[in-house]
């Protein structure tokens, strides 16, 4: 499980002009009713230290810059607040929009979405993940989330969208395709969520944030709230930052591009034709129960080594970027429940996959920057 205790040791430093105290409870900031609910049924007993902080910044409706890692609970301290304001606000014109665009349609239904919070993630899996986190927050509210993304059917996503959509979590293409089609209006989007930006921007995203931020109809910085997520802080993530933002408050959540604390982390040298016999030397030596993440560079490097370990007798699977999204659903569902124990991955593929039970996690190949070992 997760290791709460060890977390309040982490150290969090929030700089900027007239930051708000932080929390040491939930109880400390008024979330509603709802959200109090939802919060209870979710067990979550205390705020990470991420929550801490972030909770009453993203409440006093300041714009936000935080470095923090996948795993320390920012998904919680951004979805919290934000959908506590929805429900506050309520629907407010985004509502009359959708209705008129109902109208000029003629028909019943084929609405175009106004939604009031936009999410926005690198991957079809982190996106899916803020989504069901979002829906258990929503839980006995009339705030509808609703998630788009890559690689899906875009048929079925566009008719869950024409259901009502309040709250968006979407991957950058996705989303720019659904504003082409006339499917989503960003008009009356008051609060702007980038997740894992630096992630996305090594994914080549920076054109599509850029067109869906300054170049549509979203509401001007000042005007909306926005709210950044990012596991580093380099040059480019800083330019974006004093784009998108305005008067920000920046936390940062432990050491910026640290690894995690709860992880020991060991280094063997091993020739390359070794590398097999010495992986299964390792499984072996882990037990057959405890989950266990490979990671290697190539797809095919992904599709050689599954065959391999399956040769030899261990129930493995593996997800990377040329499986279908089903595909590595099931693998990753097989993976959580322990059916198939060993997980085989490149890294864009588990890039922001966060998996509490995993024993282990062994760097199969190298990866090729240090930011990248990071994310691992």
């Amino acid at each position: 499980g997760v290791n709460f205790d060890k977390y309040d040791d982490i150290p969090v430093e929030a700089t900027g002009s007239n930051c708000p105290a932080h929390i040491e409870s939930f109880h400390d900031v008024d979330m509603g009713e709802i959200i109090m609910g939802n919060i209870t049924l979710s067990r979550y007993t205390r705020p990470t230290p991420v929550q801490k902080h972030a909770i009453p910044i993203i409440k006093t409706r300041r714009d936000l810059m935080a470095c923090a890692q996948t795993g320390s609970g920012k998904t919680a301290a951004f979805l919290l607040p934000v959908l506590s304001q929805i429900y506050t606000d309520g629907p407010g014109d985004a509502l009359q929009a959708s209705k008129n665009s109902g109208q000029e349609n003629g028909r019943y239904g084929r609405r175009k979405q106004y939604p009031i919070s936009l999410v926005l993630a690198p991957t079809r899996e982190l996106a899916s993940r803020i989504y069901d986190e979002a829906r258990k927050f929503a839980y006995r509210s009339h705030v509808r989330p609703c998630v788009v993304y890559g690689g899906a059917d875009i048929g079925q996503q566009i008719r869950e969208l024409e259901r009502g959509c309040h709250l968006l979590v979407a991957t950058p293409g996705r989303l720019v395709d659904m504003m082409e089609r006339g499917k989503t209006g960003l008009e009356h989007c008051n609060y702007l969520v980038l997740d894992e930006a630096d992630r996305m921007l090594d994914m080549g995203f920076e054109p599509q944030i850029r067109r869906i931020v300054e170049q549509d109809t979203m509401p001007p910085k000042g005007i909306r709230q926005t709210m950044m997520f990012s596991a580093t802080f380099p040059k480019e993530i800083q330019i974006l930052a004093r784009d998108f933002l305005e008067d920000y408050i920046f936390l940062a959540v432990g050491r910026v591009g640290s690894t995690s604390e709860n992880i020991t982390q060991k280094v063997v040298w091993v020739e390359e034709n070794d590398k097999r016999s010495f992986l299964l030397d390792l499984l072996n030596a882990t037990g057959k129960e405890s989950l266990t993440l490979v990671f290697v560079e190539t797809k095919k490097g992904a599709d050689a080594l599954e065959d391999f370990l399956y040769h030899e007798g261990y129930a493995c699977t593996s997800i990377h970027g040329d499986r279908s999204q089903r595909d590595r659903e099931e693998a990753l569902h097989h993976f959580r429940s322990g059916r198939c124990p060993i997980l085989v991955a490149t890294a864009v593929a588990a890039r922001g996959l966060d998996i509490s039970n995993v024993k282990h996690v062994i760097n199969y190949d190298l990866p090729s920057d240090i930011e990248e070992y990071v994310h691992r």
